[in-house]
């Protein structure tokens, strides 16, 4: 972007209530040229970014960041408001290892008002910090804006359910891409909205009614009356909606793409003494005819070519493996069914969704309610398969203990994104699904390290009985040696099995320690790999076959504390073993971004760290 655009002339928000109209314009065109550029190299979110330019525009020139707090919900929106508030130079760096983060995040900018990564959080946050303010005696506003696909997510409604009592100002924008609350249509709902939406009209009318209600002995019946009244006509064309039953009152719908008309509405919401929800309905993915005709694909990305459109990888991934082999399963067996929580793409549920519909469910983003809803499936004598992502997981832990292990029943958990994910960073990377569903009874965990494993995986789990969970990382294949041949047996044994030295591991690290084994082959050293292919329970066997060395070290891709590695050293310990241990994982601390195989260098769990640890316990024993 030239130093002439006006964009480069943008150093906070409130240098935007300086610029004219067609100013407003030329500004949102270029912002949305920086985030198709951006996002084509470093990946990210662009559809949905780029259908929030405007909205984001009329906040911050209704709105003083400086005091008033704007948030942002999930952050797959947040680039034009990173870029507007003194961001512009650093944009270019996101995603990337120490550029700013794709999400919001409060130690990047005091403009970041509350981190975020995972959906429909947005509403409950800004309620808290709504009430810190009066507590405190700040006045300034509050506001979340979140998407409709967020607002599928329960902990959005509990949010409203009880900020919807709150005698001070409050506001949520829903930003609508996909019009899912049907429009109001006709004459008389554009003037009553246009009416109900003008700050004088509101004023009036609150001085009118106090007024009315001063009155002795006709005051209050008169003001009651006009009230129904009101509410009567108003539900004639307007229908009472859902928001105002929670306590909001109602604003909308806007077009998302004009902005005087978003300032109207945002003014009137900021005017109120009371909660109100600005209903403002965009196009996702506008201004990018590719993201704008497939919203979808154009959601969450890689790299691609900006004048094709075209993906510049399209290999062979997990998430691809296994929606295939469940779909060719499912043929077979009618008793299996696929949930996802908003994410059939991601998770390689697309084909599956057409060639069996009738045992397809996306129940939004509501991971508690998926696993709860698949209990109830299973119950039925149903076989549920609940795709997710890792960090999704996470939100569903109660229900997994409560509803699914506690009773036995038989749930299928297919993690996807296990392990590191990259570059979306803190938020999504899936390093902690094993910690949480180690501890807890009947439950049987997977960890494939190929694609032929992740089907051997899938056929054991469907055959098996109480909840079963398979993590796989993201993306294709790794490493594999020519000789190596996958099994189904819960541990395998790979390398120089006269070696002192024993390194055990599961999942995606299996590759790497069979790169270090590789490298130190060439020096003429060597050593024994031990491979988890079902983590928990671990198999006594895999105990009884470690014995054997004189140092043990474990490499695990995923949190120490409550890991595999403590649960197969604590066993070691336990039948008095007496050797070198040590555990190398992620001890006590988030991941920030970075490529994978940088995170794993970082992290030392690497092919040159493993070999260097080999090398040094080689030394010793």
């Amino acid at each position: 972007m030239n130093d002439n655009s006006i964009v480069a002339r943008i150093k906070s928000p409130q240098e935007l209530k300086n610029l004219s109209e067609d100013e407003l314009k030329t500004l949102c065109g270029e912002i949305r040229e920086i985030i198709v550029s951006v996002v084509a190299k470093n990946g990210g979110h662009l559809a949905s970014n780029l259908g929030a330019v405007e909205l984001t525009v009329a906040l911050h020139r209704v709105f003083n960041n400086e005091n008033d707090s704007l948030v942002w919900d999930v952050g797959h929106q947040s680039y034009t408001h990173k870029i507007l508030t003194g961001r512009l130079e650093e944009i270019y760096s996101i995603r990337t290892e120490n550029g700013i983060s794709g999400f919001p995040k409060r130690s990047e900018s005091p403009h970041d008002a509350f981190n975020v990564g995972h959906s429909s959080t947005s509403v409950s946050a800004a309620y808290g910090i709504a009430v810190g303010k009066q507590l405190s005696g700040d006045d300034s506003s509050t506001v979340a804006i979140i998407g409709d696909g967020a607002f599928t997510g329960g902990l959005a409604f509990e949010g409203m359910n009880n900020a919807g009592k709150f005698k001070k100002n409050f506001i949520i924008v829903l930003n609508d891409n996909k019009m899912s609350i049907s429009r109001n249509v006709g004459a008389l709902a554009r003037y009553l909205g246009g009416i109900r939406m003008n700050p004088k009209y509101l004023h009036l009318k609150t001085k009118v009614e106090t007024a009315l209600s001063k009155l002795p002995i006709l005051g209050t019946p008169i003001r009651n009356l006009l009230k129904r009244s009101k509410s009567r006509v108003r539900n004639l064309v307007y229908k009472r909606t859902l928001f105002d039953d929670l306590g909001f009152a109602y604003y909308g719908p806007v077009d998302g793409h004009d902005i005087p008309a978003l300032e109207k509405a945002l003014k009137a919401a900021k005017s109120v003494s009371r909660p109100v929800l600005v209903h403002v309905v965009t196009t996702k993915g506008k201004g990018y005819s590719f993201a704008e005709n497939d919203p979808k694909s154009f959601h969450g990305l890689g790299g691609f070519d900006i004048d094709t459109g075209e993906k510049i990888s399209s290999r062979r991934d997990f998430s691809g493996v296994f929606g295939d082999n469940l779909s060719n399963m499912a043929d077979e067996n009618k008793k299996i069914c696929a949930i996802t929580a908003a994410m059939s793409t991601g998770t390689g549920l697309v084909g599956f969704s057409k060639r069996h519909k009738d045992r397809f469910f996306d129940v939004g983003i509501a991971e508690e309610h998926a696993v709860t809803f698949a209990c109830g499936l299973a119950v039925e004598g149903m076989i549920p398969v609940f795709a997710v992502y890792s960090t999704f997981l996470q939100r569903s832990v109660d229900q997994i203990i409560h509803d699914a292990a506690m009773q036995k029943l038989h749930i299928i958990l297919a993690i996807d994104r296990a392990g590191v994910v990259g570059t979306d960073g803190e938020t999504h990377q899936g390093v902690f699904d094993v910690a949480l569903l180690n501890p807890v009874p009947n439950v049987k965990i997977y960890s494939p390290c190929y694609f032929d494993e992740l089907e051997l995986a899938l056929y054991s789990a469907i055959d098996d009985d109480g909840v079963v969970a398979i993590r796989y990382p993201r993306g294709g294949q790794p490493y594999k040696p020519l000789d190596y041949d996958c099994t189904s047996a819960p541990f395998d044994i790979y390398g120089d099995k006269s070696s002192k030295v024993l390194l055990v591991t599961y999942g995606r690290l299996f590759a790497n320690a069979c790169r270090a084994l590789d490298a130190l082959g060439k020096e003429g050293k060597g050593f024994c790999i031990l491979k988890l292919n079902r983590i928990k329970p671990i198999d006594i066997e895999a105990i009884k076959a470690a014995e054997k060395y004189k140092s043990i070290l474990f490499f695990e891709e995923g949190m120490k504390t409550g890991g595999v590695g403590q649960s197969f050293l604590c066993m070691l310990k336990q039948r008095g073993y007496a050797g070198r241990l040590s555990i190398r994982a992620i001890d006590d601390e988030f991941v920030s971004q970075a490529e994978v195989e940088r995170s794993l260098e970082i992290l030392g769990l690497d092919e040159k760290s493993m070999a260097e640890s080999v090398l040094s316990e080689l030394s010793e024993v």
